[in-house]
Parts: C-alpha cells; sequence; structure tokens
C-alpha cells in the first residue's frame, strides 16, 4: 500500500487550527488593517488546504468537498440574485418609492422615537437595507428630532431597531437570504419562524418608545418635518402611485403564505414591476432590464428628459439600488467562506471540533446557546455579520437536524445574535456606519436599540422552555437526513 495515501484522521489542534488562524486572519487583517474579507478567507483556505495535503488528502479531494459545499447551496445563492433582480424591477415600477412615500407619511411630530422606528423599518423592509434605510430616511428623522430638540440618542437607537427589524425580517435583505443558506432551510420558513423572536421585540420597542418619547420631546418648530416634507415632494413627482403598483409585493406575499415556489414567485412579481414601469412610469423595456441587472439608477429619470440635477442627495441614496450585480458582493464572500469550510470539512476538522463542544452540550438548549455565543464572537473578532452567519452555520447545520430540530431554528437563532447584533459592536462596520451617519456614538444609542438585543434575549428563552422550537416529524422534508444521523 502506497503509504501517502492513507488519509489521517487529525488531531483536535490540528482541526481547531484552521478556524483559529482564521479568526486571527479576519480579526486582525479585516478589523485592524482594514483588508478585505473574501482574500483573507481564501489564505485562511490555504492554510487549511496544507493541513488537509498533510494529513494525505489530494488536490482533487479537497476540491470536490468544496464543490459539494456549494452545490447544496446554490439554489439558495441563485434565490439571493434574483431578489437583486425584483428590487431593481420594484424600483423602476415605482413600488419601493410608493411603500417609502406611505411610511414615511404616518410620521408624527409628537411621537418622534416610536415614529422613527416604525417608519424606518417600514423603509427597511421595502428595500432590505439598514443601511440604506438609516442612510436616508434616518438622516432625515434624525433632523427632525434635532429640530425638536428630543433626545437624540433616543431616537437614534430607534432607528436603528428599525432598519435593522426591517433588514431582518425583510425577503429583500442579503442577511436574510444567507441564514436559510447556512442554516439549509427554506427562505419564507426562516421568516416566518423569525417571528417569534422579531415580533415581541418589536412590541417592546414601541412601548418603550412611545413612553419614552414622551419626555423627549421640547420645543418643535413651524419647519421640523421639512426634509421628510422634501422627500415626499420628490418621489410623488418623479413616481406616479396607484394601487396597481403594489401588486408585486403581494404576489410575493400571497407566494411565501401559500408555500410556492420561491423563484417563480419573485420572478412574476418582478414581470408585474416591469409592466408597471412601462405603463404607469414611462420607463422603456431595455431600461427595465437594466435596473433588474445594472440596478435602478436616477439619471434613468433624465434619458425620460426629466431633470434630476437639482434633486437633493437623499433621493439618489434611496433609489440608487437593486439588480443582480448588486448581490454579487455577497455572492462573492459567500464562495469564499464555503471554499473555507470545504477544506476544512474534508479532513472531519469541524466534525471533531463541534463532537468536542457537544461533550459539553447535553441539551437543546445548551446547542443554541452554543449556536448564539459562537455567533457574538464571531461578529466581536471578524467584524462581519455576513461571516458570522456563514460559519457557525456551516459549523452547526447538521447537529441541529441530528437533534431532531428543523434547520430555521438554527437560520433564526444566526439571525438573533448575529444580523442584529453587529451594530452595537462599536468596532463592526455597522457600528461605525450607524454612528456616524446618525451622529451618534454607539456606546450612546446602544441602551435604545432595543431589538438589537432582545433578539437574543428571547432565543435563549425560547430555547430553555422549548417554545417556538420546531421539531423534525415524519413529514418534514429533513425526515431521512435525521434518521441517517442517528445511524452514525
Amino acid at each position: 500500500m502506497n503509504q501517502s495515501k492513507i488519509k489521517k484522521t487529525p488531531s483536535l489542534f490540528l482541526a481547531i487550527l484552521p478556524i483559529i488562524i482564521m479568526m486571527v486572519l479576519l480579526g486582525l487583517g479585516y478589523v485592524v488593517l482594514d483588508l478585505r474579507a473574501e482574500v483573507l478567507m481564501l489564505v485562511s483556505a490555504i492554510f487549511a488546504g496544507f493541513i488537509a495535503i498533510y494529513l494525505g488528502y489530494s488536490w482533487d479531494d479537497i476540491m470536490d468537498s468544496i464543490v459539494g459545499k456549494l452545490s447544496k447551496t446554490m439554489p439558495a445563492i441563485f434565490i439571493l440574485i434574483i431578489v437583486g433582480f425584483m428590487i431593481g424591477s420594484w424600483m423602476i415600477g415605482g413600488t419601493i418609492p410608493m411603500m417609502v412615500y406611505y411610511g414615511l407619511k404616518i410620521i408624527s411630530p409628537k411621537y418622534i422615537a416610536v415614529t422613527s422606528f416604525i417608519v424606518t423599518a417600514i423603509v427597511s423592509i421595502c428595500t432590505g437595507t439598514s443601511w440604506g434605510s438609516a442612510g436616508t430616511v434616518g438622516v432625515a428623522l434624525m433632523g427632525v428630532a434635532t429640530g425638536m430638540g428630543a433626545n437624540l440618542p433616543l431616537v437614534a437607537g430607534s432607528i436603528v431597531s428599525g432598519a435593522y427589524f426591517g433588514d431582518k425580517m425583510s425577503p429583500l435583505s442579503d442577511t436574510t437570504n444567507l441564514a436559510p443558506i447556512a442554516a439549509g432551510s427554506n427562505l419564507y420558513d426562516h421568516i416566518f419562524h423569525m417571528f417569534y423572536t422579531t415580533i415581541p421585540g418589536a412590541i417592546i420597542c414601541i412601548v418603550v418608545y412611545t413612553f419614552a418619547g414622551f419626555s423627549a420631546v421640547g420645543k418643535i418648530p413651524a419647519d421640523d418635518s421639512q426634509s421628510i416634507k422634501l422627500i415626499l415632494d420628490t418621489l410623488v413627482s418623479l413616481f406616479k402611485f396607484n394601487p396597481l403598483i403594489l401588486l408585486p409585493p403581494v404576489i410575493v406575499l400571497y407566494g411565501s403564505v401559500r408555500k410556492k415556489p420561491t423563484i417563480p414567485v419573485m420572478l412574476l412579481s418582478s414581470f408585474v414591476a416591469f409592466f408597471n414601469a412601462i405603463i404607469f412610469q414611462n420607463f422603456t423595456l431595455q431600461q427595465c432590464f437594466q435596473a433588474s441587472i445594472d440596478g435602478f439608477n436616477i439619471n434613468m429619470f433624465a434619458q425620460n428628459g426629466i431633470d434630476v440635477s437639482n434633486l437633493i442627495s437623499d433621493i439618489p441614496t434611496l433609489l440608487n439600488r437593486g439588480g443582480m450585480i448588486s448581490m454579487l458582493g455577497t455572492v462573492l464572500i459567500a464562495f469564499c467562506a464555503y471554499a473555507f469550510a470545504g477544506t476544512v470539512s474534508v479532513t472531519g476538522s469541524l466534525d471533531i471540533v463541534l463532537n468536542k463542544l457537544m461533550t459539553l452540550v447535553s441539551s437543546v438548549a445548551g446547542l443554541i446557546i452554543s449556536t448564539i455565543i459562537s455567533c457574538i464572537v464571531a461578529v466581536c473578532v471578524t467584524s462581519n455579520g455576513q461571516l458570522s452567519i456563514l460559519l457557525p452555520g456551516e459549523m452547526f447545520s447538521k447537529e441541529y437536524i441530528k437533534r431532531g430540530l428543523e434547520p430555521k431554528n438554527l437560520s433564526r437563532t444566526l439571525e438573533d445574535s448575529a444580523t442584529v447584533v453587529e451594530p452595537i459592536v462599536p468596532w463592526t462596520a455597522a457600528a461605525v456606519y450607524m454612528a456616524n451617519t446618525l451622529g451618534v456614538s454607539t456606546i450612546q444609542y446602544l441602551p435604545w436599540a432595543i431589538l438589537c438585543y432582545t433578539g437574543v434575549i428571547f432565543a435563549v428563552f425560547y430555547a430553555v422552555t422549548g417554545i417556538g422550537i420546531a421539531k423534525i416529524d415524519k413529514d418534514s422534508e429533513y425526515y431521512n437526513e435525521y434518521l441517517s444521523l442517528q445511524d452514525k
């Protein structure tokens, strides 16, 4: 027998070494030196590859493992790309602008904090971006709050909470699509399962912001809502609104409730939005296709003879988005993360590390709490919410099924402990962006960013009580996989 072909089982040290190297590289390179996370993930994969070759695995073994990981996630990644297609179509068809318009119409100066939460949440759900909603309507709301003499950390915290509520619950959000990719669950099952932890958190936010807002407002000047009014006037001058404009999200909502195939529903919604763009917004079919690929751009109005040179900067920031290309950054980081995961998995290292960890965890509550801790540590070390979803998701996905838990429990926990925690860790890109955009430091708005930590609280509560924990039964699509893992 050729001894060089013998494949050795890694020791615990060799199994955990690639993970340590990855965490160190991301902690130093991404956080300290501001290096791109994608390249650092590939360097980490190279280190893991050297260890795999040392243990007797070939290059073909490593590639087969990576391809195997990616092949399982390709349907979900394709959905992510179609989301970019749909955002572009909804934008050019006037759907997102119309939802933003009526979301802003509900603003009430008397309840600035709770209104900021609700409005930002609506805009974030419509656009699928926490950063975009905070950077547009969030900035406008902060201007209103400043004019009122309101408690700025309170309002900033409510804006962050609203932005991440929408980011977490929107099917247009990249993290909302990444979590089920990592966990192996279904997108809409994942969103509905998050109701358990997110809706109670939102109710707490509304109650706290309502009562806290009573004492948060000082003298209200007559022009306190000028920035909001300017956005409203601009939106209604650019787009023609009517009830048919809201048909695309109705189609998606119907498809999710009826559990129809995700991609056909999204494409149907997008083509209806194209119809609206051509019939009501006077765009061409060529412009519709351009918006779905490259994203909508405010200069498309200029191509139709509308002067957009004097628009306030908030409008392009709010409207210039979408397109399949906009999702490629998220897809790329997923590919690099799975290159690392596939290289580590070929030697069985993840199983060895997880089995060692699971010797300390004997209950479902312990498993979920371990997932929460892993995600928060990943956020603190990598400062990257996407990686903090992908890597723990890959590590824990089989263990959840092995213990008879539906993967949507894992995808929900990933979002509860990674997506919404990122903006309250001061050194992450999300926290720095929010602080600079809203003009309030992370430490100041942190106590008021209630939704960013209620997810963890409710996740632990449900884990301990067993409430809201979905189990695999004989009718589950994961039942056969559960049985196969029981035999190992």
